[in-house]
């Protein structure tokens, strides 16, 4: 057994029930390499391997890293010392999955953004308020950043809530498993760089009215396009309305 680490936001999930749910999410998907992050004490991986036999799993804690290959001595290279946050792909497509720590897990979504055109799927279990986030449509409250950076790239599904009796020791909050695929079409056709700034910039505005957050970008020749936009607040705008905004108003 290992020793959950409060440094690391480690919960260890126990639930069997719990386990074998968030294992048929990632086998209904059509895919052949995965990522694993924080294996712990490697429930998923036990699940996963006779699957997968060639997957990756990337872990920071020695800890957990000793017991894993205490378990499974044949893993050699496929388990990897990192934080994955500095982690880089291997070459190739692939699918991450795991039970994220939740101190990083909206920069692990952020980071297979940044490496979207190596990762084709995710399915992974974050805090809850993070995993509706992340799935919540346009006009919702809990829709913003990730929500307009993971659904462009990412059709975006919530799987399945999980309690806080479902790990060791128990979060103090509940969890949500969901499922992210790459959609077919990724191209936006629009500067991508500035796509994210002007996402960024009108959300840590919410409150105001999109006029207030792109008038820096305003000019005569471009308001035409966008007058439709300047007294919405962005919640109500969807992914393609600021790809829209981004092509006009791109300096």
């Amino acid at each position: 057994m290992v020793k959950a680490k409060k440094s690391l936001g480690q919960h260890f999930l126990i639930d069997q029930d719990v386990v074998h749910q968030i294992i048929d999410g990632i086998c209904e998907l059509k895919i052949e390499n995965i990522v694993e992050v924080g294996p712990g004490e490697g429930v998923l991986t036990d699940l996963l391997l006779p699957v997968y036999p060639n997957m990756m799993m990337v872990e920071l804690d020695r800890e957990s890293i000793a017991h894993l290959r205490a378990n499974h001595p044949s893993l050699g290279e496929k388990l990897v010392e990192a934080d994955v946050l500095k982690w880089s792909l291997p070459e190739g497509n692939w699918t991450i999955v795991g039970n994220f720590p939740y101190n990083i897990s909206s920069q692990i979504i952020f980071k297979m953004i940044e490496n979207r055109e190596q990762v084709n799927a995710l399915v992974g279990m974050f805090q809850k308020e993070v995993a509706e986030r992340i799935v919540a449509p346009s006009g919702s409250k809990t829709y913003g950043i990730l929500s307009v950076l993971t659904q462009a790239f990412y059709n975006a599904e919530y799987l399945f809530t999980v309690s806080e009796n479902a790990f060791r020791p128990p979060p103090k909050v509940k969890s949500g498993v969901i499922r992210l695929v790459k959609k077919e079409n990724i191209e936006l056709n629009c500067d991508v760089p500035f796509f994210f700034s002007l996402v960024k910039q009108a959300f840590n505005q919410r409150r105001k009215m999109m006029r207030n957050s792109i008038k820096a970008y305003l000019t005569d020749e471009n308001i035409i396009h966008v007058e439709k936009y300047l007294t919405m607040r962005p919640e109500q705008l969807d992914f393609e309305d600021f790809v829209m905004l981004a092509r006009h108003l791109k300096p």
